[in-house]
């Protein structure tokens, strides 16, 4: 059997193909490229029940990835993180059925681990040397990490703003970062002139095809820990967008091999109220979004004012007749607060976002109480250790410990 059914490499915008056995970055029309598979034939040769006994890591599903040969895999554990029922804050919420799922315990700490896996796996296929990229911290932290693992050099241009232990995760890992003083935007232009000054490959955003074949293994895990049934409702902290397109790949391929069963999921596109574009864009029926500009908000990892790939973002969500909603900092700092309070998780800014915007879309009635819904917690909150500020006393010696009523 195959490891891999990957058939080729397609533009979404006008439709040009092209070789998964060579380097490629954007298609000639400027689009990101997405990977197609051969589904008629995986779907002759295995079946959902064949997963069963395989390893508890995203390369359980190695015949949806796109690296052919298993000797190219770079991984470190990556994967299959549990979906978590959030009984008491659901209740609180009045969503019963609330469940969440934990990126935080992935390596490197985040859901970028998934996309660096895949995209480090496949450019040592293709045979490349050297990758730059742009971020906001955590996706350069995973890809510095496993470029190292994959022995590939790496140059990771981030804000100075960025998280600094993101800024660690690279530097020990001995890829070369470098600080601007501007926002991702700004590092994504000095990414450009080095890739084409020094004839790098581009790991920015979707400028590569298979950061998103990394992402979609969260919704293949969602269905396969659901019994291969969809849930109704799915909300993703969206910046650049690559998980909410990536897991709507995945259930449109898991339908087409017909391993689910029911409609696909409302998509929910979460932002913040500081750097809003794909929620303007869908309130205004667009296509594409407009450059936010001066955007800013505390989950840094959503601060993104143009995502190349906003247009796939909004397909994902028109075709499953979601939404997308906007969400002020202090709304999820507070609910980041609260979420740790009562089920004991200490999540992420960004995921804590993706909770106030369940609690609203209940309020409002969009989202049903019988519903099932899935919010997306991409990382750990001990990575963000500057959003929490609590004064602790310093007990002395042999002091009695004070409690709490």
């Amino acid at each position: 059997m195959k490891f891999s059914y990957i058939s080729h490499l397609y533009c979404p915008k006008c439709s040009t193909e092209y070789s998964y056995q060579e380097i490629q970055q954007l298609c000639t029309c400027g689009s990101p490229l997405l990977v197609k598979y051969d589904l008629d034939e995986l779907r002759s040769n295995l079946n959902k029940e064949n997963l069963v006994d395989r390893e508890s890591s995203l390369w359980r599903y190695h015949e949806l990835l796109p690296v052919v040969d298993k000797e190219n895999v770079v991984t470190l554990g990556e994967g299959m993180t549990p979906l978590l029922p959030m009984s008491v804050i659901g209740i609180d919420m009045d969503i019963p059925n609330l469940y969440m799922k934990d990126e935080g315990i992935i390596p490197t700490g985040t859901f970028k681990a998934r996309g660096a896996a895949v995209g480090v796996s496949k450019a040592k296929e293709v045979g490349v040397k050297e990758l730059a990229m742009p971020t906001n911290g955590n996706a350069g932290a995973a890809w510095a990490l496993y470029a190292a693992r994959a022995g590939i050099k790496s140059s990771i241009v981030m804000p100075i703003d960025a998280p600094k232990i993101t800024r660690n995760e690279c530097a020990i890992s001995g890829s070369n970062l470098n600080l601007v003083n501007g926002l991702i935007s700004d590092a994504g232009k000095i990414v450009g002139k080095a890739v084409a000054d020094y004839d790098l490959f581009d790991a920015s955003t979707l400028k590569e095809p298979y950061r998103i074949e990394g992402k979609k293994t969260m919704g293949l895990e969602i269905a396969e820990q659901f019994g291969w049934k969809m849930p109704d409702v799915i909300l993703y902290p969206t910046g650049g967008g690559v998980g909410i397109i990536g897991i709507y790949k995945a259930l449109c391929e898991l339908k087409e091999l017909g391993w689910v069963e029911g409609k696909l999921p409302r998509l929910v596109a979460v932002q913040a109220e500081g750097c809003a574009p794909i929620v303007k864009a869908w309130q205004e029926g667009k296509k594409e979004s407009e450059f936010w500009a001066d955007s800013s908000t505390i989950a840094f990892g959503i601060n993104v004012p143009k995502a190349l790939g906003d247009f796939l973002v909004l397909e994902a969500i028109y075709e499953t007749e979601g939404c997308a909603i906007a969400i002020d900092d202090a709304a999820f700092l507070q609910e980041q607060e609260k979420i740790a309070f009562l089920e004991g998780a200490f999540i992420c800014p960004e995921g804590a976002a993706t909770f106030v915007a369940a609690r609203r879309l209940r309020e409002s009635g969009w989202i049903k109480e019988d519903e099932v819904v899935v919010a997306l917690n991409t990382g750990m909150g001990i990575k963000y250790p500057d959003t929490v500020n609590v004064d602790v006393p310093v007990l002395q010696k042999e002091e009695a410990l004070k409690k709490s009523n």
